[in-house]
C-alpha cells in the first residue's frame, strides 16, 4: 500500500485575523507553531517516515514542514519548493477583513468568489503593492504565470502540473512523500484525487495542521482518506465540527 501525507499549514497570523491571505507571506501563530509540532508527534507515534518533502514558496507552509521534520528527526531530506503549491491568489481581496468583506458586498458574492470552481475574485493590477512580479521570490516566472488574481480551476491547474511533473513520479518508484501546503491547493489535489464534482468541492474544507492520510493501490488510485489525530483516525463528526468553526 502506498500513503501520501498531506497537512495544511498550521494557523497562519491571518487566519488568526480573519483576513484574505493568498499569496501574501505571513507567519504562523503562536497556535500555528504548536499545531505543526503536534503534528510532527502524530506523525512520529504513528511510525511514518518520509523520503522527501514538497512545499510552497510561502514562510507558514514552509515553516509547518522544518517544524514536522523537526520533530520527527528528518530534517535531513530534500525539500522541493514550488510556486505552484503555493495558496490560491485572492487578488483584491488579499488582505481584507473576511466579515467587512462580507459586509460591503454581500455574503452571497464573497461565497462565489471563495467556493465556486470558476469563478476569480477582483483582479490586482500590476502597480499594485501586492502583485508577485514584486516579489524577488517569483523573478523567474514569466508573465502568465504571475497572477493577479485566480479562480479554483486555475489552481488546480497548476497544482495538477506539480502533482503530474514531480510528485505522482516519485510516488511511482516508492517514495513516502509530505506535503505541507494551503487550504486552497489542498483542496484542488482532493478534488482531483477523488474526482469531487463542483458542488463537492464548494463544502469542502481542510483543518489546519491537521495530517491527512492518502492510500492508494499499486496503480495509485486512491483507496481511503482520513485525518489523524494522536489517538489514531479521527472520526469524521469531529473533523467536520473543526472546519465548521474554522472556515478558510
Amino acid at each position: 500500500m502506498i500513503q501520501l501525507v498531506l497537512i495544511r499549514h498550521g494557523e497562519s497570523m491571518w487566519n488568526q485575523q480573519n483576513k484574505f491571505t493568498g499569496w501574501t507571506d505571513v507567519e504562523l501563530s503562536e497556535n500555528g507553531l504548536i499545531e505543526a509540532r503536534k503534528a510532527g508527534i502524530v506523525l512520529k507515534q504513528h511510525g511514518f517516515t518520509f523520503d522527501e518533502a514538497y512545499t510552497s514558496m510561502l514562510k507558514r507552509a514552509i515553516r509547518t514542514l522544518w517544524i514536522i521534520l523537526h520533530e520527527m528527526d528528518l530534517m535531513w531530506i530534500p525539500v522541493q519548493k514550488s510556486w505552484r503549491l503555493n495558496e490560491r491568489h485572492y487578488g483584491m481581496l488579499q488582505g481584507l477583513n473576511k466579515q467587512e468583506t462580507i459586509d460591503k458586498y454581500g455574503e452571497e458574492q464573497v461565497h462565489e468568489w471563495r467556493r465556486f470552481v470558476n469563478i476569480s475574485p477582483p483582479p490586482l493590477t500590476t502597480e499594485d503593492p501586492r502583485y508577485p512580479g514584486n516579489d524577488i521570490k517569483y523573478q523567474g516566472l514569466t508573465k502568465e504565470e504571475l497572477p493577479l488574481t485566480e479562480n479554483l480551476a486555475g489552481t488546480e491547474k497548476r497544482v495538477r502540473e506539480e502533482w503530474e511533473e514531480h510528485i505522482l513520479p516519485s510516488l511511482k518508484v516508492g517514495k513516502k512523500i509530505i506535503i505541507s501546503a494551503h487550504g486552497n491547493t489542498l483542496r484542488a489535489l482532493v478534488r482531483y484525487l477523488d474526482n469531487l464534482s463542483s458542488d463537492g468541492v464548494a463544502n469542502l474544507n481542510i483543518p489546519t495542521g491537521t495530517p491527512l492520510i492518502y492510500e492508494f493501490d499499486e496503480t495509485l488510485q486512491p483507496i481511503r482518506h482520513y485525518y489523524l489525530s494522536i489517538e489514531g483516525e479521527l472520526p469524521p463528526s469531529t473533523v467536520q465540527k473543526y472546519v465548521h468553526d474554522n472556515l478558510l
